[in-house]
């Protein structure tokens, strides 16, 4: 199955693409995947790096065309509509990403379970008037939700229950970041970049004159202000949390993070979660699981990973990893 790019896609990719260009360094920025992109490097030819800029804006183009449950003609999309009906084709490149989800699910135990979207649909923080679902609309929706029932084989990918359905937005942005960060290592020898999609986060290299890139990290009890930032050189940062994103009604709070194994919001005080991390996909990973599972167990599987180090913070304090100030700049 051949899926082309998607012409909204690309035209609202490269309408919004602004490259500003220095002696030092290089910065393309551009919407994408539902959020802001920004993408800067160093390269002494003006050749190679538009070549790379071009490369990855039709790579990022392809993707989003490819993996967003939101496009009517995205293999996400035909993979939903074919859910209990039959298996869809899928080629070498779709097979490592659901390689990568299968991983995720397993190392999370299930709370990363990219078939929660039954659940999703259910609550919807961002309607002008959201309401609670009735227990049995969550468990009905729950059913259907179980990474572990996917037939998935190379070339083909099948959602065997009526109701299934795909999402990639707890890994899409992620994963994009370390492809591109791949791309840019390997195919145009760039030693020194930072990637940024909404803050899904991973620096190679250093810019000049400085021994890291630094990364300013938002406030979840102060929105729009950075309680800290942190240097990293090959690794990536995440954050995961709800200070932005949830509900109000009849008093009590409603988190858009849901734990798939309860079917209800996350209700645990946490506000958010930093990780550092060697890749953008376990950043993410392990920020989100961290971010569900609350203070204790969530410091508990991030410190289970080699090299990850978090930060958790809830309404009255923040929570450390042994290792995290390290990473701390003033």
């Amino acid at each position: 199955m051949v899926l082309k790019k998607n012409k909204i896609v690309e035209e609202r990719t490269n309408s919004s693409v602004v490259f500003k260009s220095s002696n030092e360094l290089n910065e393309v920025s551009f919407h994408a995947l539902g959020t802001n992109c920004t993408v800067k490097f160093r390269s002494d030819d003006p050749k190679d790096s538009n070549e790379f800029v071009n490369h990855l804006l039709n790579w990022i183009i392809g993707f989003e065309s490819r993996y967003s449950r939101f496009l009517e003609d995205s293999l996400v999309n035909i993979i939903n509509k074919n859910s209990g009906i039959s298996p869809v084709e899928t080629n070498e490149d779709d097979d490592k990403l659901f390689s990568v989800c299968n991983e995720m699910h397993f190392f999370t135990k299930g709370v990363f379970d990219p078939t929660s979207l039954p659940l999703l649909n259910l609550w919807n923080w961002k309607s002008k008037n959201p309401v609670v679902p009735e227990d049995s609309l969550i468990e009905s929706a729950k059913k259907k939700v179980n990474w572990n029932n996917v037939e998935h084989k190379s070339g083909s990918f099948f959602l065997p229950h009526e109701g299934m359905k795909l999402d990639l937005g707890g890994i899409g942005k992620e994963y994009a970041v370390d492809q591109i960060v791949k791309i840019a290592a390997v195919q145009y020898g760039l030693r020194d970049l930072m990637i940024d999609f909404g803050q899904d986060v991973f620096a190679l290299g250093a810019p000049s004159g400085k021994p890291a890139w630094h990364i300013g990290l938002d406030d979840a009890l102060n929105p729009g202000n950075c309680w800290a930032g942190v240097a990293i050189n090959n690794s990536a940062v995440a954050s995961s949390g709800d200070y932005l994103r949830y509900f109000k009604l009849d008093g009590i709070r409603y988190s858009h993070i849901v734990d798939v194994r309860s079917g209800y919001p996350v209700r645990n005080d946490c506000r958010s979660v930093t990780v550092i991390s060697p890749s953008c996909v376990m950043a993410g990973i392990l920020s989100t699981t961290a971010f569900i599972l609350g203070v204790e167990n969530g410091l508990k599987l991030i410190e289970s990973y080699y090299r990850a180090e978090g930060c958790i913070t809830t309404e009255k304090f923040r929570s450390k990893t042994n290792k995290f100030d390290e990473h701390i700049v003033s």
